[in-house]
This record gives structure tokens, C-alpha cells and sequence, in this order.
């Protein structure tokens, strides 16, 4: 998800094919074109331009609805709910890794499947890709990226990832679960306790918001392709 405006001015993009095995959209606007993993313009009056990220959260319906139970859900297009099985069921198969990257890919690292599922991380020009499967294994991740502290958060039982720069009142800090989902922590030099979105809710940080970072979702061929030099986030000890 990203903020469709470049140069102070909005845009409305469609879709307009594929390169290098990654979407393509073109604005009417100006009629450039912009790669979809690297937000970048890559011909047309705007390129070298780059679209900025918009923060969201990947997640279920069921923890959305409790973060957010006024929300208003969009109405599908007549015709759309006969879909939805099938759309699920490539979900599904989506996640599950299997299969190859698709035709006209440029870069190919072997270092994980084509099709595994990661989440991407970007922190000051450094890259890291955080497998799902890693990340459920894991739950709460303490790293440096870009000179910077990160707490990496996955509940999962929404299969819901977050991201912080971790660091309040000019203080780095680790974090441990404090119970089994995930869905609290404790940090190691206060003993505050956290929820799974960065707000301290009780202890001497009480009422702290920890910066967010944004999570992308990609397969693996798209991360890689775009970020060569990413690391690979592996479970530790």
C-alpha cells in the first residue's frame, strides 16, 4: 500500500503489465510507469521518482474488528462473493511456497524458494527479509538494522506482524513475550509491559509509543529482486 502522489500532485494508476516478473502501473496523469516492489518510476516525465509507503496492517479479519470495531468494511462488486473460495484458495497455495518465480524475473536468489513467503524490512539502506515460517517460529525478534535497535512482533494466532524502532526516551530496548500469543511484552532495562503495537500500557513507560516500521509482504523472488543485498532473518537461540 503506498501514497498514490509524486511532486505534490495525486495520482491514479492502473495496472499496465508486467516486467521482470513485477507489476507494472502507469499513472494517467503523466502516463509514466511505475515498478510495483520498488515504487520507483522507471519512464515516463516522473522517473526516478519514488512513491512513499503507506503504514498498514496485514491481519485478520477477527483482530482487526477488536483493534478497530466502528470500522466500515467496503462493499464487493456484485459477482465478487462467488469468488471469494477460489480467491483463498490461491491465497492458500500462495503461502504454502511451492511453485517457481514467474517468467521474465532478472535476478534469481537461491537462498530461499522462489515463492516463500517474507516479510521485508528496509531500516537506513538496510535490508532484511523475515521468513513467515521464521517469524511464527520466533514471535519476538530483537536486531539492529541501520544503527538502529528493531523489535520485530508476530501474534500468531492472527498471523499479524509489527515492526518498531525500538528505542524510548532516547533508550535502546529488548523485549521478551510476556505470554504465549505474543500479544504483550516486557522490555529487559524497564520490566514495562507492551502490547503487540508498541504501546506501553503499564510500568515506568507507561503511555510510550515505540516508532513504527513497515513490514512488506513479498515472496521471496520480488524481495530479492529488488533488495540484492538483504539478509535473511534466521531463528536463534
Amino acid at each position: 500500500m503506498f501514497r498514490a502522489a509524486a511532486k505534490g500532485r495525486n495520482l491514479q494508476l492502473d495496472n499496465a503489465g508486467v516486467v521482470g516478473g513485477n507489476e507494472v502501473f502507469q499513472d494517467r496523469e503523466t502516463g509514466s510507469h511505475w515498478q510495483q516492489s520498488s515504487l520507483q518510476a522507471t519512464s515516463g516525465p516522473l522517473t526516478g521518482e519514488h512513491l512513499e509507503l503507506y503504514p498498514f496492517l496485514l491481519t485478520n479479519w477477527a483482530e482487526w474488528h477488536r483493534l478497530h470495531p466502528d470500522t466500515v468494511v467496503l462493499k464487493p462488486l456484485p459477482g465478487y462473493a462467488d469468488r471469494i473460495p477460489e480467491r483463498n484458495e490461491l491465497i492458500r497455495q500462495g503461502l504454502s511456497g511451492q511453485g517457481s518465480a514467474p517468467p521474465g524475473v532478472l535476478r534469481v536468489d537461491d537462498r530461499l524458494k522462489p515463492k516463500t513467503m517474507v516479510l521485508g524490512l528496509a531500516v537506513e539502506g538496510s535490508d532484511e527479509a523475515f521468513p513467515l515460517s521464521v517469524l511464527r517460529q520466533a514471535r519476538v525478534i530483537n536486531l539492529e538494522m541501520g544503527g538502529k535497535p528493531v523489535l520485530v512482533v508476530h501474534q500468531p494466532a492472527s498471523d499479524t506482524s509489527t515492526a518498531f524502532v525500538a528505542r524510548a526516551k532516547g533508550m535502546p530496548l529488548k523485549f521478551v513475550s510476556a505470554n504465549a500469543e505474543a500479544t504483550q511484552l516486557v522490555d529487559s532495562q524497564t520490566n514495562s509491559r507492551w502490547n503487540a503495537y508498541g504501546l506501553c500500557i503499564s510500568g515506568a513507560l507507561k503511555g510510550t509509543q515505540l516508532t513504527s516500521l513497515i513490514l512488506e509482504p513479498e515472496y521471496w523472488f520480488a524481495w530479492s529482486e529488488f533488495h540484492p543485498e538483504t539478509a535473511i532473518y534466521s531463528a536463534r537461540p
